[in-house]
């Protein structure tokens, strides 16, 4: 049985995202979608509402679990014995940071741990959570971005509903 997993913050999750997850929920047995614990973020949403936000967003997807970690991915790897990791690629950009952590992931499970990357759809290309919460936090228009219980919990984060 090939198990993937499929870490980040996902601070909001976003339609480029998801998308990923659909796709690869198609190549694999089982994807887990772990979302991270990162002490070097000040999250928008706390990790449980962003493990919730999750699972409503995949519920349809009958070999998709949403779990959380912290620490470095390859001990969770190591724990969950997950041996393909996935990434979504946007632009360039992402490919040099994206390969950098797979090289290194690489090396640090003593070749234990794989990395695929699956390019984004080119209608998510410009998408991040980064950008969905700065349109969020004036008021701007998401629903081309997330799905749109996720863009009513945005607004009500900003205080708009």
């Amino acid at each position: 049985m090939k198990i993937a997993v499929y870490p980040g913050s996902f601070d909001p999750v976003t339609l480029g995202h998801l998308d990923i997850i659909n796709r690869a929920s198609k190549m694999f047995d089982e994807v887990i979608v772990a979302v991270m614990c990162n002490s070097a973020k000040t999250p928008l949403f706390s990790l449980d509402e962003r493990v919730k936000m999750l699972q409503e967003s995949v519920k349809d997807l009958s070999n998709v679990k949403i779990e959380s970690f912290s620490g470095l991915l390859i001990d969770y790897c190591k724990s969950a014995d997950i041996h393909i990791v996935i990434r979504g690629l946007r632009a360039i950009t992402d490919f040099e940071y994206e390969l950098q952590i797979a090289q290194t992931n690489k090396e640090l499970s003593h070749n234990q741990v794989d990395t695929v990357f699956l390019t984004t759809s080119l209608k998510y290309s410009y998408l991040s959570s980064s950008v969905v919460k700065e349109i969020a936090s004036y008021n701007g228009d998401i629903s081309p971005c997330v799905p749109e219980f996720i863009a009513d919990r945005l607004y009500q984060k900003y205080g708009f509903k």
